[in-house]
Formats: structure tokens, C-alpha cells, sequence
């Protein structure tokens, strides 16, 4: 009988390093040892752990003494390991670790989304070259499965856009904000209390973590290698209850949300645009709906049309549940001697700046209540080739607020056009700029 008609539970096993054992490390241990039998049967052989790396091996009482190492570097090389699961996060030592690993021709799994987003190029052409595997489902929507849809589901189709929320900490922010009427501040310092933000709560305010994982949506989506660089990134913190109100008024909602699409010019010259900002849709787009520290993706292709994604974006069952789907795929192709798919960077579309893609802005202005005040605000507008989709006029006092919503214009033109209004004698400020999408009300 050759071994790959012996049952799964005979068969040799997939050895597998875990490296880092938090909350997403502790829980594949333990689903790893829980499961252990319906994961040989699905990977069609067992699936052990071969060794457990993490910083100091004292502070793990509860795991197996003889698998913990503080030498990740000797684990992910040796001989009796099949593949590396790494739950680190950052970039170095863990570029180094698996580099070494995929050169020794070790399959990796990662939910590593700073790593990819910066070296995703050498860690596949490491990959290609030992024919090793190297999957990430698990680095941008925690338990929802979007990357596998996206590079295998949709490989014969083309997308044309990938639009989502991806980070729960600024989602349950917002929602909360829009629920309650209170500040950014205020929101934050609960959702810390809650548990919802990190001590530091800065990568995700400030959009790092959202412009990652734009990073590897638009890579993934359109065949094309997009750094952490290439995305323009704007965080949270400037969002005021005033801007939910604002957006409340105009039937819609704020929400971060990380835009990937495929641009074509005026030429028919295509580019891609991967920007990461504080948007206004409306209520009744699918997005939405979506509260609290969720995350949803919303991808539309030629073919396929409108698809969503949603689901648990964080936490440690949901994202230990991506990482085993992988760990999965990843020992069905050691088992029968395949491989999953490789890099799709084929097109190699050029990234196009931020002031070169065309958006659309909602304006809040505080301006003299007087005549002639809006023919001079629309006049700065037209300077600069934008075009003025509705206005809304209320007084406030001895002063009026005016709130202008564009149609598309190049984002460039947009702001210079922001920045020429704030120059009016008639303006006393420009209370917020936010960009918009959807359909007008």
C-alpha cells in the first residue's frame, strides 16, 4: 500500500513551529491538540505540534515544557518541521525567521499584515524558489474568509473594486459615536475601558493597520505588488460628533474604510488606487449596517458583480479559525505533493497618488451671513474645475453654516480648492472636510 492510500491517521504527520503564543497563539495550540483528529482527517494526515516558540518559555505554565524554545530561529529551520506558523507580528526578527524557513523549503502560514504589506515580494519569491507554500488569511479580516475568494474564487474575473472596513477598533469608535452622540475622545477612552483599543491605540486610529491590509487587498485584487507606502493614510482622530451629525443630516454615516480600485484615465491608461480615510456613505449601503468591531469587505467585479464579506475581524478563535483553515490547505498540499497558489502580480499596474484620484468632498463652512457669500464660495469651486453637487445653507447667530457636497473631482483639485475658501474674507473657518461616497441624497 503507498502512503497515500493509508488512512490519514497513519500517515506521516505535519510537523508543525508555532511561533508567539498570545491570544491567537494560545488558541491554535489549544485547537491544534482539541481537534486533533478532525484536522487529520481533512488534512488527510495528523497535523502536530512540533515546537512552540515564544520570548520566555517560564511564562507559558500551561503548555507542554518540552515544546516550548526561546530559539525561534533553530525551530523554524529544523529538520522535523513541515511548516511554520507565525503569530509574532512586527517585521523583524520574523522577516528573518521566515526567510530562513521558506529557504528550507518549510510552508508558512502568517496573519502577519505589517510584514506582508512592506516584504510580501521576498517572502513569495522565497517561496517560489524552495516550492514551498505561503498563506495569510488570517492578516486582514481575522475569521472571514475574503483572501482566498480573492485569489482563487475571482482569479478568472476582474475586479475593479475592494472597499471595507478592516479594523474593529475605529468601526466600533464611529458606530458608537453615531449612536451616541459623543466625542472622539471620550469614545476612544471607553472602547480602551471595554477592551475594543489597545494601550496604544495609535496603529489603529491613525489607519496603520487599515493601510496594511489595503496593501494586500489591492495586491491580491489586482495582480499588481502595493507596499504599506503606497497607500494614502488618514486616521480618526479629527472626526468630531459634529461630522456624525453632519452625516446624519444627509442620511449617511462615517465610517474608515480602506479603497482599493482600478482607475482608468481619461487616456485609458489603468492604475490602481489604495487609499485608507474617514468616509461618508449612505445608510442604506451594505456597509452601513455594519457595528461595533466588526469588519466587512465589498468587492465588485465584471463578472461576478457585487459580493460581501463579513464577519469577526479580530480576536483570537476568529483569527486562530483562519490560521487552521490555512494550516489545512497548507498540509493537504504536503500530503499529496501540490502546491497552492503562488504570487499573481502579472499586471503590474502602476499606483496612482492620492491627488491624482478622483473623490468627492462634503465642506462644513462657518461663513458671514450676507449676501454674495455663496456666488464667491462657488466661484473657488469652479476655479478649480470642481463641481458642486448640492448645498446646504442654515443660520447660525450673526453667522451661516454652508455645507457644499462635490461631485468627483481629482483629490488634488479638491483640497486646493478647500484651501483657496479658507483664504475668503467671507469665511470664518472650514469646520471639516471629509470625503464622500455613494450616490447623492
Amino acid at each position: 500500500m503507498s502512503a497515500s492510500e493509508l488512512p490519514a491517521a497513519d500517515r506521516r504527520p505535519i510537523r508543525v513551529a508555532l511561533l508567539g503564543c498570545g491570544t491567537v497563539g494560545g488558541e491554535v495550540a489549544r485547537l491544534l491538540t482539541e481537534q486533533a483528529g478532525e484536522l487529520a482527517a481533512r488534512a488527510g494526515a495528523p497535523v502536530e505540534l512540533a515546537g512552540i516558540a515564544v520570548r520566555r518559555p517560564d511564562k507559558h505554565p500551561e503548555l507542554p515544557p518540552e515544546l516550548l524554545t526561546a530559539d525561534a530561529e533553530k525551530l523554524v529551520t529544523s529538520d522535523d518541521v513541515d511548516v511554520v506558523v507565525e503569530l509574532v507580528g512586527g517585521i523583524e526578527p520574523v522577516r528573518g525567521w521566515l526567510l530562513a524557513a521558506l529557504k528550507a523549503g518549510k510552508s508558512v502560514v502568517t496573519a502577519n499584515k505589517a510584514l506582508l504589506a512592506e516584504h510580501s515580494a521576498d517572502l513569495f519569491e522565497a517561496a517560489d524558489a524552495a516550492g514551498a507554500d505561503l498563506y495569510f488569511e488570517a492578516a486582514v479580516a481575522g475569521a472571514i474568509p475574503l483572501l482566498r475568494p480573492l485569489r482563487e474564487s475571482l482569479a478568472g474575473d476582474r475586479i475593479t473594486r475592494v472597499m471595507g472596513i478592516v479594523n474593529g477598533t475605529t468601526n466600533y469608535i464611529l458606530s458608537a459615536m453615531d449612536s451616541t452622540g459623543a466625542g472622539y475622545a471620550e469614545t476612544l477612552d471607553e472602547a480602551s475601558r471595554l477592551g475594543y483599543a489597545e494601550a496604544d491605540p495609535t496603529a489603529d486610529v491613525d489607519g496603520y493597520d487599515a493601510a496594511s491590509k489595503a496593501a494586500i487587498l489591492a495586491s491580491l485584487a489586482f495582480h499588481t505588488r502595493v507596499t504599506a507606502s503606497d497607500v494614502h493614510r488618514e486616521g480618526i482622530a479629527d472626526v468630531t460628533a459634529s461630522d456624525l451629525a453632519a452625516a446624519r443630516g444627509l442620511g449617511r454615516t462615517v465610517k474608515l474604510l480602506a479603497i482599493c480600485e482600478r482607475v482608468t484615465d481619461d487616456d485609458g491608461v489603468e492604475s490602481v488606487s489604495a487609499r485608507v480615510h474617514p468616509v461618508m456613505i449612505p445608510r442604506r449601503h451594505q456597509l452601513a449596517g455594519v457595528g461595533g468591531a466588526f469588519n466587512a469587505v465589498y468587492v465588485e467585479a465584471d463578472a461576478a458583480g457585487e459580493l460581501m464579506f463579513y464577519g469577526q475581524g479580530a480576536g483570537g478563535a476568529p483569527t486562530a479559525s483562519a490560521v487552521l483553515g490555512d494550516l489545512v490547505a497548507v498540509a493537504r498540499n504536503r500530503v499529496v505533493g501540490g502546491r497552492g497558489p503562488r504570487e499573481s502580480a502579472h499586471a503590474a499596474l502602476p499606483v496612482r497618488p492620492m491627488g491624482q484620484t478622483p473623490t468627492r468632498y462634503h465642506v462644513s463652512l462657518s461663513v458671514a451671513d450676507r449676501a454674495g457669500v455663496l456666488a464667491q464660495v462657488a466661484q473657488a469651486f469652479a476655479d478649480h474645475g470642481v463641481s458642486i453637487a448640492a448645498v446646504r445653507q442654515s443660520d447660525v447667530g450673526d453667522r451661516a453654516s454652508l455645507v457644499v457636497v462635490t461631485h468627483q473631482a481629482p483629490d488634488a483639485a479638491l483640497q486646493s480648492t478647500v484651501d483657496e475658501i479658507g483664504r475668503l474674507d467671507v469665511v470664518h473657518e472650514v469646520v471639516s472636510v471629509m470625503r464622500v461616497e455613494g450616490e447623492d441624497q
